[in-house]
């Protein structure tokens, strides 16, 4: 089994979170400072290259009321962005999900301080503690 990628994508970072093997842990992975659609779609298209991945689990942030805000049109065009990426890389196979990640950055604050790290740290940390939570809840409702 293939391992699974996710995203917590936001304005001016990618927080990416990647499963083990089995495809039944998410480990947060690492933040990617934004720099620009291409660019950093091409580095998460190398992340999954190099680890092995199968999916690609995004979160998708619809607001309290189940519709698109403002951020859900970004991480649409991302995932557009991702999957034009693939097929002129000729990376086939590859799954492209949506999880829902509604309250993820709360719950990603909220581990964060119950593991004791520092206000100032949780910044370096949220965003792919978040991607963790993200992939997480794909991998428990894919079982």
């Amino acid at each position: 089994m293939a391992r699974k990628i996710g995203l917590d994508v936001g304005d001016k970072t990618v927080g990416i979170a990647v499963s083990d093997e089995l495809g039944i842990t998410a480990q947060p992975y690492m933040t990617l400072e934004r720099v620009g659609i291409r660019k950093d779609t091409g580095k998460i298209l190398d992340m999954v290259k190099e680890l092995g991945c199968d999916t690609i689990v995004i979160g998708l942030n619809v607001g309290l009321d189940g519709n698109d805000t403002p951020q859900t049109t970004k991480v649409r065009e991302f995932r557009t962005m991702l999957e034009n990426k693939m097929r002129s890389t000729a990376m086939k196979g590859i799954e492209v999900v949506f999880q829902d990640e509604r309250f993820t950055t709360v719950i990603a604050e909220r581990v964060l301080m119950d593991a004791g790290v520092r206000r100032e740290d949780r910044k370096k940390y949220v965003d792919k503690q978040a991607a963790s939570i993200i992939l997480q809840s794909y991998l428990d409702s894919s079982k």
